[in-house]
């Protein structure tokens, strides 16, 4: 039985692709997709996510995305190659993403709950997420991450962290104004649950990103996105920003 904030969510994301599909008389609005549809400030945690995944993904292997979505993130799966099978729990999302991206052999849709993924054990090379980890709990997810994936497997991750007092209380904001589900915030990873999820595996990588970013649109205003980007990139390298991160990314190799 699915629990109400997962419906809620399945609810809000079926209702938006729906709009698009029919907006275009079928077809997918053209638009960036990838780092390219997030602002310049943004970028630079989506910019390694894919940086990671180019590192790891070869032709002949097989990746799981959760959380798949509209498929803002699928293209740089594709384009490596492999063979992709993008999840999400929301049915309109992947008919919208399967329009974006066309009748591509190597890319198969699959309507997935990410608490219990129908995937045989050891079925994949690569499991990512790109925003997802929030939307089922954290142990049932972690726990089919691990289950699914061959042994010495990878798993890569960009998604929001939940230290900054800054980005806590705008996400609070979001539920408030019924953007968001309850559970979506309580379950916004922490560094706690990074290195819950990297247990298990012998090489692990995280970095952290956007300790200014709520000042970027401010920056961004006087000084061009660029500009703004430029300084926020800056910035993170040399206060080794990690509780005061807006993003992270997670790179988990060899799984024993």
């Amino acid at each position: 039985m699915m629990d109400q904030d997962k419906s809620i969510e399945r609810d809000r994301y079926d209702s938006r692709a729906q709009a698009q599909l029919q907006q275009a008389h079928g077809m997918r609005p053209a638009g960036a997709l990838g780092s390219e549809q997030v602002l310049a400030y943004l970028r630079a945690p989506y910019i390694h996510y894919e940086a990671q995944i180019r590192r790891l993904l070869r032709p002949g292997m097989r990746a799981l995305e959760l959380g798949a979505g509209t498929g803002t993130q699928t293209a740089v799966l594709v384009a490596s190659g492999a063979d992709v099978v993008a999840s999400d729990i929301s049915p309109h999302s992947l008919a919208l993403l399967a329009r974006g991206l066309g009748p591509l052999a190597r890319l198969q849709t699959v309507v997935a709950d990410m608490e219990s993924l129908p995937f045989d054990a050891k079925s994949f090379d690569v499991v990512v997420s790109a925003g997802s980890l929030s939307y089922g709990a954290p142990e049932r997810v972690d726990r089919e991450i691990r289950r699914v994936l061959r042994t010495g497997g990878a798993f890569i991750g960009v998604d929001s962290l939940n230290h900054n007092p800054v980005y806590r209380f705008n996400r609070w904001l979001q539920f408030v104004r019924g953007r968001r589900s309850r559970s979506t915030i309580e379950r916004m990873p922490d560094i706690a649950r990074i290195e819950a999820l990297a247990d298990g595996f012998t090489e692990v990588q995280v970095q952290y990103f956007g300790a200014l970013s709520f000042a970027m649109p401010a920056l961004a205003r006087v000084i061009g996105e660029g500009g703004a980007a430029r300084i926020s990139d800056r910035f993170d390298i040399l206060s080794g920003t990690r509780k005061a991160a807006f993003k992270f990314v997670l790179t988990a190799r060899q799984l024993r």
